[in-house]
Formats: structure tokens, sequence, C-alpha cells
């Protein structure tokens, strides 16, 4: 069964009274444990397309499946349950709470989850907290870590919940070189220990050179690559 299923997605905005089509019918199918990277200059489509398969945007034309739900036909509260279940999120501004410490940033995603304990709350984040490497930070804000750090924060939220599917767009673009790839190698492992499906938009060669298939945009237009 396919992670993630695009078939022949279209997308146009307006600009003024411009037109602008940013994906011409996308075709894509990416496996389940996949390291799937979107690369392409900026304005090539690649975050549009990211947005769609993460629920966040509709297609104007063709048909997205997650997990084999068609989550093209869904309504906003059907698209709210699957974000929140099976869809994790990593942005390059980190987009930490500031008054929140890991532990509270880490959490937040579980507190709308009524099927959620405050016993396993609990254990998820000790949990991740262990996996990112910041069970020693658990108490320290935002602003009183490394941007390595605050990315870290981050990828632990994203994961707490148990998602089959992290999308991460442009994770790396905050950081220096050395911790880019820190991030990216603690993100690969993660991928390979528990075959969670990552899905990447970035043009970083460090993110590039660690992906299992790449789907190359420009204006618009996709052409896959096997690594």
């Amino acid at each position: 069964m396919s992670s993630v299923l695009v078939k022949n997605v279209k997308k146009m905005y307006s600009l003024g009274k411009a037109k602008i089509q940013a994906l011409k019918g996308i075709n894509l199918n990416i496996e389940k444990g996949e390291f799937f990277v979107l690369a392409g200059p900026s304005g090539s489509g690649k975050s549009t397309l990211l947005n769609i398969i993460g629920c966040l945007d509709y297609p104007d034309e063709g048909e997205i499946r997650l997990e084999d739900m068609p989550v093209s036909e869904y309504t906003d509260a059907q698209l709210n349950r699957i974000r929140l279940k099976h869809i994790g999120f990593v942005f390059q501004s980190f987009n930490l709470i500031p008054v929140l410490n890991v532990y509270e940033n880490i959490e937040l995603p579980l507190l709308i989850r009524p099927d959620i304990s405050q016993k396993e709350r609990n254990a998820r984040v000790q949990a991740m907290m262990e996996k990112v490497g910041l069970a020693g930070q658990k108490r320290q804000k935002p602003y009183e870590l490394s941007g390595g750090q605050q990315q870290r924060v981050a990828i632990a939220r994203a994961l707490v919940t148990g998602p089959k599917i992290v999308l991460a767009d442009e994770p790396t673009a905050n950081l220096d070189s050395g911790t880019g790839i820190e991030i990216i190698e603690l993100m690969h492992e993660i991928n390979r220990r528990e075959s969670t499906t990552f899905i990447f938009s970035s043009h970083d060669p460090k993110v590039i050179r660690r992906a299992s298939r790449i789907l190359y945009l420009e204006d618009g237009v996709g052409k896959e690559r096997v690594q």
C-alpha cells in the first residue's frame, strides 16, 4: 500500500490579475518508509505540493490519497483529524511556543487528543526527548536553546503523536552546515528505525544526498529520479 499517492494534481494561484499555475499535473507514488525529497528552486512548486500532501491546501484538480484514504474528497473537519493523527510537520522556522519549555512544546499536540491519557502523554514526551537527545533540557525555554536543539524539539513534537508521515519544509534552512547534517542524520535514523515516511521540501544537498528518491520540480512540472 502506498503511503502517499498523488494523481494528476494541479494548482493555480491568482497574483493580481495574473494566474500562476504552481502545479501542472503532478503524479507521484511514495511507499511506506521512504525518505523522499521534493527538490527544486524557489517558486518551483515544491512547498505547494508539500502543503497539499499535508492537507493544508486543496488541489484544483487531481487526487491525493494518504494511507489509502481519499483525503482530496474530505471535509475540513475530516482533514483536521487526519492531520492530528496521521501527519507530523517540521518547519524551517521551528514554530515553537516561546513561553513553553521543551517538555510543554513537545506535549502540545497531545493535549488536543482526548484519546490519550495524561500518563501516556508523559510517557510519550519522555521517550521523544530521549530519542532526540534533549532529556537534559526538559525545562528550558526555546530562547535558551541553540538552533539545532530547537529543531530537535520541533522534530520530537512532530513525532510524538505517532504519525505515519512526517513532512519537513526546508528543515535545515536556518541551521549551519554542521548542525544541518546532525538534524538530517537524526531524521534518517528515525526513518530507518521506525519506518516512518519522511517527505522533505528542500534544495539542500545534505538532504538530497540522503533521499531514497527525488522529485525535481521546476515551473510546476515534476521529474522523478532514484538515488
